[in-house]
């Protein structure tokens, strides 16, 4: 990838990982205000899970893309654990365990359609 693809990839990947994971959250329970604040979530932490490992391949190479990545990702399921933990109304499901499904979720199926 060009660095001039960037922006596009971006926008790519923000919204399938919010129709993803939105669809996913719905299915496991969760409606209106507590898909909202994950869309919002999504927001904050998809530009940077998606950025910093792209950046990382074109400046070093795949292996440190790879690294990035995982390293970036459980930074975000803890981070989006905990946002979870103290907005969202539904409390079923452990927040830290509905970050894992949610990203996995939307790791997997973006995995596939790319």
């Amino acid at each position: 990838m060009r660095l001039s693809e960037l922006p596009y990839y971006m926008v790519k990947c923000l919204i399938l990982t919010i129709l993803i994971e939105t669809l996913v959250a719905f299915i496991l329970g969760y409606r209106k205000k507590d898909l909202l604040n994950i869309i919002l979530v999504n927001i904050i932490t998809n530009p940077i899970v998606v950025t910093i490992p792209v950046y990382f391949n074109i400046k070093y190479g795949i292996n440190e893309r790879n690294i990035s990545l995982i390293i970036l990702e459980i930074i975000t399921l803890f981070t989006e654990g905990f946002i979870y933990k103290k907005y969202l109304n539904n409390k079923r499901i452990n927040p830290f365990i509905l970050s894992l499904l949610l990203n996995l979720a939307s790791y997997c199926l973006g995995l596939f359609i790319n």
